[in-house]
């Protein structure tokens, strides 16, 4: 897999099954552009064709010291002479390379440093794992500059909830690492670049101990049962289980338990 100048990737781990996505655009604190929101739903869209073993998980990171700080001023600027509609396919865009985030068959920790502003701040709505620098700082900016934080609001209502939307969004205010914690947008906040990195491979050891179609599974099941009646989850979630446990990963899993020893997915040094 390549990616264009706006997006570095690296494979790493066992058998090369992390991918790590680093924003490469660190002299603008890596803003969106056109260019850059592209280049990440079409990697993220290809990721739906990575077997188990082959993709256990991403990371997503941004180069130099900042994570993402909302959009880039020369794409901002050139967005004034676009039309309604030209400005409704140019959000078409984001909101399709959020989702293709949102969908990612694997779970995507965020790594987050510096900044995470406006379009930032949607990165780590749609990531399932956000790990934060305690020194980053945070903010739905948009008003600030006379728009809204309109394409994220699914995504991020989704994770912190209608009561901190209401009081975050409308001001724009920016706010630190442990009120983003507090919130929910953020799982865990560290001390120094160093503790963030060693934060990143704890959270990658978590998902390479689990079986790799039963951590694509349980990801997914949260967004099954998300608009599902009581009714119907019940249903859905037996046989969801079911499937798994009959499955050669779940023969294997609870083998290996009862044998005392490693499942086939693991080395016996983990």
């Amino acid at each position: 897999m390549t990616a264009g100048e706006s997006l570095r990737l690296q494979r790493t781990g066992p058998g090369e099954s992390v991918l790590r996505i680093s924003l490469a655009r660190p002299e603008v604190h890596n803003a969106f552009d056109a260019a850059l929101i592209g280049e990440l739903r079409r990697v993220f869209r290809r990721l739906d064709d990575e077997p188990p073993h082959r993709l256990r998980a991403v990371v997503l990171q941004g180069d130099g010291p900042s994570f993402c700080a909302g959009a880039d001023v020369t794409w901002m600027r050139a967005s004034l002479g676009l039309t309604r509609e030209q400005n409704e396919q140019d959000a078409m865009v984001l909101a399709e390379m959020l989702d293709a985030i949102d969908r990612c068959p694997v779970p995507v920790v965020a790594r987050v440093q510096g900044a995470a502003l406006g379009g930032g701040m949607g990165l780590c709505a749609v990531s399932d794992l956000v790990i934060a620098e305690s020194g980053a700082k945070f903010g739905f900016t948009e008003t600030r500059l006379g728009i809204l934080p309109a394409v994220i609001s699914p995504f991020v209502i989704a994770k912190i909830g209608e009561t901190h939307a209401r009081a975050l969004f409308p001001g724009g205010r920016r706010f630190d690492a442990m009120r983003a914690l507090r919130i929910g947008l953020v799982h865990e906040v560290v001390e120094g670049l160093d503790a963030l990195d060693a934060a990143v491979e704890v959270a990658l050891s978590d998902i390479l101990a689990a079986g790799p179609t039963a951590s694509r599974a349980a990801k997914a099941i949260v967004r099954e049962v998300r608009g599902l009646p009581h009714e119907s989850t019940r249903w859905h979630t037996a046989r969801r289980i079911a499937g798994q446990r009959a499955s050669a990963e779940g023969q294997e899993g609870l083998r290996s338990f009862l044998e005392k020893r490693s499942p086939a997915w693991r080395s016996p040094r983990d």
